[in-house]
């Protein structure tokens, strides 16, 4: 899961109980255990891999791994700060960066970066997430992600589509372009009848042409965003914006198509399926032929029983280009931690070629430096699950991350449900100018 998009909000309101000169680390003073702490459990369980062999190169250190569903962990870790006992290293998502260090709860790793030599550019992509406005390094990349079309192989041969068309499918705000073309005519009715033939019920249908595009996340990672992003438009402009572009005739453009495809019956209208039922659960079960879906569930995909999925890049813009959004979770170091060279060993080991080939096998994340990705699609090929698509926009540049931004966790809880209220119909386009605004203002408060 990338917690971009699935922030605990509570913690928001508990990080202004945050105090810093908190007490020191549950290992305490001299201590050679060094706490980590993570929300996703299958990395839990692959860096568990890195901590036998840290453990076996430093006699008598031993690494504790602690993982917690993302809806508590943010406010677990904020209770740690606060009592004097968080972990030692915590892995984090930009979205509390700004937070964290205005709190004075992150060590800066420049100092420790230096003295090690520790060359950043070995990462592909996250590193300047992790500088703040003071031009310090709080954090190094773990991960990054990226955005694919998945599609059930079989629906989309029936309807008379080659996995090569799928390939090159365009997009614009104005017609849909061919995947919009493709949208109507995989959507199929309960009597049979194509999105795009005469008599088609948009109130019954069996089977949606795309997967959920009206969501309330206020960044469309796995939605959206690779539509939008293909008109030049961005969520924000710089490092860390003052306001964020909801207002941009584009945008608007893009979200008017959006809430064209559930009114025309090709996509399901938001909170139709409840969150439990993930995009696995749609597509093996013929809800829909074809979503958007992150990076992170390709192997997942790949391996559901009996049924052969298909990953294709993200739609082409007017211009024949692509563009998509990735973000990079990455590691921190507690400012109260007793064990600050034990953690920058650990930190730093982990942000080593020697640690990520082995923790990214599984393919359930990818890893930040490129030789240990190119391992990780490796392994996967050998198991039927072909990366290439994502490794490809790796290569060709594709890829483009998204701001950091002050007040994440408020952004959140502010600005989504005027999204949620806009795609149930609520609100008109005039949301957006609203949404622009409050950005704006909580993007500039300090």
């Amino acid at each position: 899961m990338r917690v971009r998009t699935a922030v605990a909000l509570g913690a928001a309101a508990a990080l202004t109980a945050v105090v810093s000169g908190c007490a020191g680390s549950a290992g305490g003073s001299g201590s050679k255990t060094v706490n980590w702490w993570t929300w996703d459990d299958k990395q839990a369980v692959a860096y568990q891999t890195c901590a036998t062999a840290f453990e076996q190169a430093n006699p008598g250190v031993t690494v504790k791994i602690t993982q917690y569903n993302v809806a508590d962990y943010f406010t677990k870790l904020t209770a740690g700060f606060v009592a004097g006992n968080a972990p030692d290293a915590f892995q984090d998502s930009v979205t509390f960066l700004q937070q964290y260090v205005d709190q004075h709860q992150l060590l800066p790793l420049d100092d420790d970066i230096a003295k090690d030599k520790f060359d950043l550019s070995r990462f592909s992509v996250g590193v300047d997430s992790w500088k703040y406005t003071d031009g310090k390094q709080y954090g190094l990349p773990l991960d990054w992600a990226a955005t694919g079309l998945y599609y059930n192989q079989s629906m989309l041969a029936k309807a008379g589509y080659t996995p090569q068309q799928v390939a090159d499918l365009n997009w614009n705000p104005t017609d849909g372009g061919t995947i919009g073309k493709m949208i109507a005519h995989l959507t199929v009715d309960d009597k049979g009848v194509r999105g795009d033939q005469p008599g088609f019920d948009r109130n019954h249908v069996k089977t949606y042409g795309i997967g959920q595009m009206a969501s309330k996340d206020f960044l469309g990672q796995t939605t959206w965003s690779s539509f939008v992003s293909t008109l030049g438009w961005r969520l924000g402009q710089g490092t860390w914006p003052t306001t964020l572009n909801y207002d941009d005739p584009r945008f608007v453009q893009t979200m008017d198509w959006v809430t064209s495809l559930v009114k025309k019956g090709y996509a399901p209208k938001i909170g139709e399926f409840t969150s439990s039922v993930s995009d696995v659960d749609l597509l093996s079960s013929g809800k829909v032929a074809m979503e958007t879906a992150g990076s992170w569930e390709a192997s997942t995909f790949a391996k559901i029983p009996g049924l052969k999925v298909g990953i294709a890049p993200t739609v082409m813009g007017p211009d024949g280009t692509r563009a998509v959004y990735s973000n990079s979770n990455g590691n921190n170091i507690w400012a109260g931690t007793k064990n600050a060279d034990l953690a920058w060993k650990w930190v730093s080991y982990m942000g080593s070629a020697a640690c990520q080939s082995k923790a990214s096998l599984t393919g359930t994340f990818f890893p930040s430096i490129p030789a240990s990705m190119a391992a990780s699609a490796a392994a996967l090929k050998q198991q039927g699950v072909d990366l290439t698509v994502f490794t490809d926009m790796l290569r060709n540049k594709v890829l483009y991350p998204a701001p950091d931004t002050r007040n994440g966790a408020a952004l959140q809880q502010a600005i989504e449900p005027l999204f949620e209220a806009y795609f149930a119909g609520q609100k008109s386009d005039s949301v957006f100018a609203q949404m622009q605004s409050t950005s704006k203002s909580l993007l500039t408060q300090k």
